[in-house]
């Protein structure tokens, strides 16, 4: 019924990540973050969720 091997789709990890980690981003951006440096923590995230949903 559940297959844990299942082949999951790594855009679907990359963008939950980058949603997930746009909110919190967004958030330190809106306190005086460098904007710049919230979207390299979020492709950071997105890279590091593909690499986790790969590895199992």
């Amino acid at each position: 019924m559940y297959n844990k091997n299942a082949q999951k789709d790594p855009l679907v990890a990359a963008v939950t990540a980058g949603l997930g980690a746009g909110v919190a981003t967004s958030f330190a951006v809106a306190q005086g973050q460098s904007p710049l440096l919230a979207l390299g923590i979020t492709a950071f995230a997105a890279a590091v969720a593909v690499l986790c949903d790969r590895l199992g």
